[in-house]
């Protein structure tokens, strides 16, 4: 007797819907791409108990007929490819699984009605277990209500998270779709989230209206706008500046032709675009949209759609990298406002400070600060309520050093606070790269070459790149079992010592070279040598000194943050500070 045999219908749908619908938010986001198809231009989602209890889906699109509202919840069935050419899709949804799986699971009640001044009508399929299409009252558009998710497989929610956390994220998957479809007006009302209710964007708007609607005006005020294209395909959107970072790429939001992605290949175009900016373990916030003929992305890779498949990827690549790595250069030395912010919501705290005694003097403190470089006059004039200098320069005219570290300038807005270390060792950075751009660098030969002691793991990352560390002026070679000699230092570095320098590259390449390219080893090295050669903590600078520090920071490429994604300066308005003295 055979052995195989067909599976039953309503589980073959029980099936599909483990593949499409494994959460609430999958549903909805279904539900809310039908809308979309149906050329809706106004959607609304409610939810109850994240989504398990109730999912409501309600649209103005071109609405059902009768017959095709029966179609609808029958496998593959589907408006959307009657040219019949996967390869040409130029809709959000296309496998007509939705509704039928999500009907296999769930009570799935659809009422729908044409613009056309047809009569509306409803169709209800509990568990798998199809209704007739009966009249019902409707407005134009079509409303898709899911009740008691999972019920008809109870063993499915005890995978599901807790109704927060599926509230949230069906909040997130109706956010990825509205920002790529500012020309539709958005709802989202539910338990466990904070709804909202954002208008339809109008035609002249730039793309910044929804993203301020979404991500926030801070995201706006802190983000870069990106515009490239090659060969056919276009990039756009927004990018925020390096210092302003996250511990996870949740709020990466990416676009392929309309369709939120998480995709590897995209995501890798991005830590790539802002390696030279942050560490591996921070991630950038952005917005971007690509937009291509529909025949050189395959969106057909996912059960979800999660995922595409580019017909050229390096090209994708490439075009995101460059562009972003453009966009990023062109800042110069912006940094986020948002450590500013900080440091007044820090100083608010603490606005009325004891009283010092009445005996204390400030020039003998141990925090007093410097005012290196300034005559007596220009002291006294910086004590008073106004500088005899104003600089109109972005980052001001230095007024004093503090505690040896920190750095003092007055702008026409407020006061910069700049880290003088973190600042340095970004130009230093940025330097090495324009040297090493020209090609090998000459070293200094050491009088007497100095022999370093290091483990077996040091010396074998040293191996790996003694090459291009002779090119860049470091010469080293094995000397022995558990040693290397040095022979030449870059002469780039000045006057440097060589066993920390060499030490300091041994452990960053054991610690964080494993699984590195190449080039990203080289830019590691180079990052070395920059905090080795930078003005460091503690070290008395005079005003001049000061002040080209600043003026090359705002001629220099992403020196508004360290080489650890750090910002190396803060900006405190005028308006900021006379709030914290109570004169506002």
């Amino acid at each position: 007797m055979s052995q195989i045999r067909r599976l039953d219908p309503l589980l073959i749908d029980q099936i599909a819907a483990g593949e499409v619908i494994e959460r609430p938010a999958a549903a909805v986001k279904e539900l809310v791409e039908n809308a979309l198809d149906a050329g809706a231009t106004a959607i609304e989602v409610v939810i109850e108990q994240g989504g398990k209890r109730l999912i409501r889906v309600t649209d103005d699109g071109e609405g059902m007929a009768a017959a095709d509202l029966a179609l609808a919840v029958e496998r593959h069935a589907t408006s959307k490819l009657s040219h019949g050419d996967l390869q040409r899709l130029t809709t959000l949804g296309f496998r007509g699984e939705a509704l039928p799986s999500i009907g296999a699971v769930a009570r799935l009640d659809l009422t729908s009605r044409r613009h056309d001044g047809s009569p509306g009508h409803r169709l209800t399929v509990d568990c798998g277990v199809k209704g007739d299409v009966m009249p019902a009252a409707a407005t134009p558009g079509t409303k898709v209500e899911i009740r008691d998710l999972f019920a008809a497989v109870p063993a499915r929610l005890k995978f599901l998270k807790s109704d927060r956390a599926e509230a949230l994220a069906v909040a997130e998957a109706v956010k990825r779709l509205a920002m790529a479809h500012p020309d539709v007006r958005f709802g989202l009302h539910g338990e466990g989230i904070q709804g909202f209710d954002w208008p339809a964007c109008g035609p002249h708007d730039d793309g910044t209206a929804r993203l301020g609607q979404s991500l926030g005006e801070d995201f706006l005020a802190n983000a870069l706008e990106v515009n490239a294209a090659r060969e056919g395909v276009t990039l756009a959107g927004f990018c925020g500046l390096p210092t302003l970072h996250r511990g996870n790429a949740q709020l990466q939001y990416l676009h392929v032709n309309g369709r939120p992605v998480r995709d590897r290949l995209l995501q890798g175009a991005v830590r790539a675009a802002y390696m030279d900016y942050l560490p591996a373990d921070r991630h950038p916030l952005l917005a971007l949209f690509i937009s291509c003929d529909p025949a050189w992305v395959d969106v057909n890779v996912h059960p979800a759609k999660a995922e595409v498949r580019f017909a050229d990827p390096g090209l994708v690549r490439g075009l995101i990298v460059g562009a972003l790595k453009a966009t990023l250069a062109g800042a110069l030395h912006r940094a986020s406002s948002t450590g500013g912010d900080r440091a007044f919501e820090r100083l608010s705290a603490h606005a009325a400070p004891p009283r010092p005694p009445g005996n204390w003097n400030w020039q003998q403190s141990p925090a007093a600060p410097s005012f290196a470089g300034f005559s007596e006059p220009a002291v006294r004039s910086f004590a008073g309520p106004e500088p005899d200098v104003v600089s109109e320069a972005p980052l001001g005219a230095a007024c004093a050093q503090i505690h040896d570290a920190f750095i003092l300038a007055q702008t026409g807005r407020g006061l910069v606070i700049v880290d003088q270390h973190a600042a340095h060792e970004r130009l230093v950075y940025e330097r090495l790269k324009t040297l090493r751009a020209k090609g090998p660098q000459a070293g200094q030969g050491l009088l007497m070459p100095t022999v370093i002691d290091l483990d077996e793991s040091g010396l074998t990352a040293l191996e790996a790149v003694q090459g291009e560390l002779a090119d860049l002026g470091l010469a080293l070679e094995r000397f022995g079992p558990g040693a290397v000699l040095v022979r030449a230092t870059p002469t780039t570095l000045g006057d440097i010592n060589p066993e920390q320098l060499v030490r300091d590259l041994a452990d960053t390449l054991v610690d964080d070279g494993r699984l590195m390219a190449l080039e990203q080893k080289i830019d590691h090295v180079l990052k070395t040598f920059a905090c080795h050669h930078s003005v460091r903590a503690g070290r008395r600078l005079r005003l001049e000194e000061m002040n080209a520090l600043l003026r090359e920071m705002e001629a220099t490429p992403g020196s508004g943050q360290c080489n650890h994604g750090r910002p190396t300066w803060i900006e405190l308005p005028l308006s900021d500070l006379e709030r914290l003295f109570g004169r506002k």
